[in-house]
């Protein structure tokens, strides 16, 4: 469970006169604006807000609008400490609702979370800035972490997946925009494709908005809200790694990786993005979270400042 947070305010002055990155900020009054009440939303849209640049510890942070987003790391939860208190883009936070907060994905936003531990996937709207202690990538709702499965060990590994045509229509609502059209991606089937590959649970009673009410969507009335149903996925074994550094170059990477060799057994794991190689140097695995917070710190400690958890 996470207690780690700052206040709008220490976010919102913290930000003045940090360098801009094209991100843009758009905010209009619609704090009170009432939404479809499905599956343990939050019946709030809020302000929309990606944001400017900021610094938290020593940590930079830079929101921007992602809709490729699919990252793995650890999740916490927070809930009795904030409840009933302002979140990031102005609604009142519930710990009983379906929500999380993000440090960078615009507010609000769609997103599935799955941990990875049990295979338990779910639906929830980000509208917080968070969390930002040890390294983790999400802080979820009570609720959430409750359906989830982690609410009593306090924290996950998990994958985050950003839902863009929900995440549209949620940025459309809070800006008092009309929805846009769907995106639709052409699907390539395979036989076992056919099949069911996953189970759902009723996480609670619920009644789901239909998928032509969504994409018709044109005013905050029609926001989408997360449905409330736990799937069950299916997911493999996955080991937790802190990652020092990334580099394009191989021998960058081997020297690196040398120096990082008294902290514990060290790979270099080589991975394509866009087309470019990069040679990601990670110690581990770490046999728990406890230990790789404490890893990392001693990293960061140590002048490693880019180290962070990584789940493969």
């Amino acid at each position: 469970m996470s207690y780690k947070r700052l206040p709008l305010a220490f976010l919102v002055l913290g930000t003045v006169g940090l360098i801009a990155a094209g991100c843009s900020e758009v905010q209009m009054a619609a704090h009170t604006a009432k939404s479809v009440r499905d599956g343990g939303g939050s019946g709030q849209i809020g302000s929309y807000k990606v944001g400017q640049p900021y610094q938290i510890s020593g940590v930079w942070y830079h929101p921007t609008v992602d809709y490729e987003y699919n990252e793995t790391g650890i999740a916490s939860w927070y809930g009795p400490g904030f409840h009933g208190k302002a979140t990031a883009n102005g609604e009142q936070y519930d710990q009983n609702s379906l929500t999380a907060a993000h440090p960078t994905l615009p507010l609000p936003s769609m997103v599935r979370v799955t941990n990875l531990e049990n295979g338990r996937s779910l639906k929830l709207r980000i509208n917080d800035r968070g969390p930002f202690a040890n390294n983790r990538i999400i802080d979820i709702s009570k609720r959430g972490a409750q359906l989830l499965g982690f609410e009593k060990q306090g924290t996950a590994k998990v994958r985050i997946t950003v839902l863009e045509n929900e995440s549209r229509q949620l940025a459309a609502a809070a800006q008092g925009k009309k929805a846009p059209e769907p995106v639709v991606q052409q699907a390539v089937y395979r036989p076992e494709d056919l099949q069911p590959t996953k189970q759902q649970v009723a996480a609670a009673p619920v009644s789901r908005v239909s998928t032509e009410r969504l994409s018709s969507s044109s005013n905050q009335e029609e926001a989408p809200e997360p449905d409330g149903i736990v799937s069950q996925e299916s997911v493999s074994s996955s080991d937790l790694y802190i990652q020092a550094g990334s580099f394009t170059e191989y021998t960058n990477a081997t020297r690196l990786a040398d120096r990082l060799s008294t902290h514990g057994d060290v790979r270099i794991a080589p991975v394509s993005v866009d087309g470019r190689d990069f040679y990601r140097v990670q110690i581990g695995p770490v046999a728990s979270v406890g230990d790789a917070d404490g890893l990392l710190e001693n990293l960061i400690s140590n002048g490693y400042k880019q180290s962070h958890v990584v789940v493969q």
